[in-house]
């Protein structure tokens, strides 16, 4: 039998209608319009069209939405001064400097020059830290994603053993985070791990975040397991074309698991959603006003 395919875009489309309602009803009951502001540094073709849609989302859910473009040659100051003044703008409840940064810019220095308050990428230190330890953060919003969808599949995660591919700051250690808050027992696998393959097939619960095309083929997953697929990479498909596919090969693994998100219409859509949702959440935290529920953990 066939997996299920846990469909990431009306996932996507449901969750940014349950963050236009609560935009809708933060303006009526207290006249706040949440907004995001981006950073964008250079002329990367994927950063441009990925900061255009955040844009359009933003816009579609009634929040406002603010954009600084810089050459790929602004200095490292000029991007500071950029993030100082948006920590300080009332009218701006998220801030995302967008990634990567050109080589010449410590993205670290930069990310944690963010109010913390303001980091709905979830990347700043201190959020890395609150949500390490259990306490309430920005949630990285990738991660984020994925849990709400293992979630709605699943239910209770509580017990299940959750395997993770890959360590990046990025999804790899916060998504294991989030596991272990879901009462998990969670493994990290990586490039150096032994026996990769025998400890995969051990989990219930199978998260692939590590950029290798296609990585994890059938005999790496457990019969029935639910894998997540967060896996963009861009492969040759003959003739000058490219096709995307992510980290699992798509074809075997779905023979084998009970549910797998596909590539693309799988995880990527959720990202966007949840950088929507994380803006509207802090903007009720820094309010002090109830937060939206099902938006965050």
């Amino acid at each position: 039998m066939a997996a299920e395919i846990i469909d990431g875009k009306a996932f996507a489309a449901g969750l940014r209608s349950r963050v236009a309602a609560g935009v809708a009803a933060l303006k009526e009951a207290h006249g706040l319009v949440p907004g995001l502001a981006v950073v964008l540094v250079g002329e990367d073709p994927a950063s441009q069209v990925y900061v255009r849609n955040k844009g359009r989302q933003t816009l579609e859910c009634g929040m406002q939405s603010f954009e600084h473009r810089l050459p790929a040659d602004a200095a490292e100051t000029e991007i500071l001064d950029i993030v100082a003044r948006l920590n300080a703008d009332p009218q701006v409840h998220g801030i995302l400097v967008q990634l990567p940064l050109p080589a010449h810019v410590d993205a670290g220095k930069v990310i944690n020059a963010i109010d913390p308050a303001k980091d709905v990428d979830g990347f700043h230190i201190s959020n890395a830290g609150l949500l390490a330890t259990g306490q309430k953060a920005m949630v990285p919003c990738t991660p984020l994603g994925c849990l709400m969808m293992l979630r709605d599949r699943l239910g209770s995660l509580s017990g299940k053993h959750a395997v993770v591919i890959g360590r990046s700051n990025i999804v790899g250690k916060p998504m294991a985070a989030l596991l272990l808050r879901e009462s998990c027992t969670v493994t990290i696998v990586h490039s150096r791990t032994v026996g990769i393959e025998a400890l995969c097939r051990q989990a219930d619960i199978l998260v692939a975040a590590v950029g290798r095309p296609e990585m994890v083929t059938a005999d790496w997953v457990k019969p029935g397991a639910t894998v997540i697929d967060v896996g963009i990479n861009r492969i040759d498909a003959g003739e000058g074309r490219t096709r995307l596919v992510g980290d699992v090969a798509f074809a075997s693994v779905s023979a084998v698991a009970g549910a797998l998100s596909p590539v693309p219409g799988g995880v990527g859509p959720m990202t966007i959603a949840c950088l929507l949702a994380n803006t509207l959440t802090a903007c009720a935290r820094v309010h002090g006003l109830p937060e939206p529920e099902g938006l965050a953990v």
